[in-house]
């Protein structure tokens, strides 16, 4: 089956190729015999979820082996869309190998990561990031049961959002990872404040503890300041800097000397006045180049002042 068999033109760029492989080759779809389970020394366990916004459904089977509490199988059945199956096939993938303690800690965002094609870009549009939180309460769903408790004694996390079951860290942290700015954003990707809206500032029906608003605000504000914190080199001790420098000297400036046969050294690190001088050796084909004092030069003061600080200086030693 072509990607163009399942979701139309352009469309299909809003997926990774994972989740087409585990829509279209789900390999734990399926179930669990209490007889399979026995001849696996394992206890069987069956949960299932639903998700009342959109009609879906999974049904979690895993079979705990009895000495040790590891997962040895799992696999799931699926009452929805493509993105669901895809979802709960990965989910599955995840629980194995954990024991159930483990497991319950794998989260919507754990899921929908490991599906991504690279880290930086998501595997699903963000109207689809849902179907990854149906997997996350199944887990729960499943824990539960086998511990013998209420599932309401599995939530150690703060639900922000009860129709989509969205919890605050999961929210947290769907804002850094896609550097969201709007609350509209948080909705499109986890389906937060989608439904009743109570969720999302003071005024709605239901009175919430936590509003998505402020948590957009106190999350953006947090990552600012980190930020401010990692671009304090000015504020660093000459060793600090050193440290910096080297480690940025091995990922900017040696790759691209090295291409040529060139490389370089650094000999001595100060400060001058409000700038931190960095004296430079060429290495290799550096030496004596007739470039090395001109573009080269000029090339590796403007990557460190460009991407690093603009008040370091590079000298070069004779």
């Amino acid at each position: 089956m072509g990607k163009n068999d399942l979701i139309g033109g352009s469309l299909w760029d809003n997926y990774s190729h994972k989740v087409a492989d585990h829509m279209n080759n789900p390999k734990n779809l399926g179930e669990i015999t209490k007889e399979e389970a026995d001849s696996l020394n394992a206890k069987l366990i069956v949960a299932e979820y639903g998700a009342e916004s959109c009609g879906d459904a999974v049904r979690l089977f895993w079979a705990v082996e009895r000495d040790s509490g590891i997962i040895v199988k799992a696999t799931f059945k699926s009452f929805g869309c493509g993105t669901a199956i895809a979802s709960s096939d990965m989910m599955a993938d995840l629980c194995l190998g954990k024991t159930v303690d483990e497991a319950v800690q794998i989260t919507n965002i754990d899921v929908e990561t490991a599906l991504r094609d690279d880290p930086n870009t998501p595997a699903v549009p963000p109207q689809k990031m849902h179907c990854s939180v149906m997997a996350y309460d199944v887990i729960k769903e499943a824990a539960a049961i086998y511990k013998g408790v209420d599932r309401s004694t599995m939530e150690d996390e703060e639900l922000v959002c009860e129709c989509a079951r969205v919890t605050l860290k999961t929210i947290q942290e769907v804002i850094k990872i896609n550097d969201l700015k709007t609350v509209q954003e948080i909705t499109d990707y986890t389906k937060a404040g989608a439904f009743c809206k109570s969720c999302v500032k003071p005024g709605g029906h239901e009175k919430r503890k936590f509003y998505l608003e402020d948590i957009l605000k106190e999350t953006r504000a947090k990552m600012d300041s980190e930020k401010k914190k990692e671009a304090s080199f000015e504020e660093m001790s000459l060793f600090q800097k050193g440290k910096v420098l080297e480690n940025f000297f091995d990922a900017e400036i040696r790759p691209m000397l090295k291409k040529d046969g060139g490389n370089v050294e650094i000999m001595d690190l100060s400060e001058k006045d409000d700038k931190t001088v960095v004296t430079i050796s060429y290495l290799g084909a550096c030496l004596g180049c007739a470039s090395s004092l001109s573009g080269t030069f000029n090339a590796i003061e403007m990557i460190i002042q460009n991407k690093l600080n603009e008040k370091i200086e590079v000298i070069v030693q004779q």
